[in-house]
């Protein structure tokens, strides 16, 4: 790493920090309130991935909209106000993923309907386990841990790069930083949260699995030509750049939950 490098990644900590304490206050408080506000909160932040998303499927003007107000319909179909949603909301959701992508002749924008509101779903259904509460808070902290512990070991390691065609910051070092980060976290919710040691456990692969959703953002941003989805977050880029590892983390965790694993 050269000095102006370094210099500028130090610089740049006390915003980047500032701006993850604020979205790690905001997702706690959603969480500790759970039912109609975090549904409420989870789909405020739906709503603006749609939008960057857009951006990246080179949607403009109607199709925009189309995609905004099917996904808007998609997150209705797993509000709490369904007692219990499951697969009548995969189906609506699904099908609002069709008629995106035939109304906008655009597969990709299509595509966004379940990328963005299967998380939703799945994180409701977190929430709404025996243990909810701490189930949710162990896959935020893990998908965070990753990131935090990737981020860390990636530039103080360094070493070689995992896919640089598709990530050029992406190494090798940074994973197994990123794996042994939420491996710890995990540890630490089954000696102070009650999590199971199996789940505990999980959180090393879920790690990789949260890796494995970066990387697919990164693809979509590089066929888009951009560096980052948006500009929302300051340090962070967009939603999507932010939110990218929970995406597929939460869905797993979800897939764990409903097959009652609980080893």
């Amino acid at each position: 790493m050269t000095t102006s490098v370094k210099a500028n990644w130090v610089a740049d900590l006390p915003r980047k920090a500032l701006v993850a304490v604020i979205l790690v206050a905001v997702a706690l408080g959603g969480l500790i309130a759970g039912g109609y506000a975090l549904w409420l909160l989870l789909s405020a932040f739906a709503l603006l991935m749609m939008v960057e998303w857009a951006t990246l499927a080179a949607a403009e003007g109607r199709d925009r909209w189309v995609a905004i107000v099917g996904l808007a319909a998609a997150l209705v179909a797993v509000s709490p106000a369904l007692e219990h949603p499951g697969w009548l909301s995969i189906a609506i959701i699904l099908g609002a993923a069709v008629v995106i992508g035939l109304l906008s002749r655009n597969a990709q924008l299509g595509g966004g309907a379940p990328y963005i509101a299967l998380p939703v779903l799945s994180l409701l259904f977190v929430r709404d386990e025996p243990g909810g509460l701490m189930l949710a808070a162990w896959t935020l902290a893990l998908v965070w841990a990753t990131d935090i512990g990737a981020y860390f070991a990636g530039r103080l390691i360094g070493g070689p790069k995992i896919a640089p065609s598709v990530s050029p910051n992406k190494t090798w070092a940074g994973l197994a930083g990123g794996m042994v980060a939420a491996l710890v976290t995990g540890l630490l919710f089954h000696v102070l949260g009650g999590l199971t040691i199996g789940l505990a456990l999980a959180s090393a692969p879920l790690a990789a699995v949260a890796q494995a959703g970066d990387f697919f953002e990164s693809a979509l941003k590089r066929n888009a030509g951009v560096k980052d989805s948006g500009t929302i977050l300051p340090g962070h880029g967009g939603v999507l750049d932010r939110l990218d590892g929970l995406v597929p983390v939460s869905v797993v965790v979800a897939l764990i939950l409903a097959a009652g694993v609980r080893i």
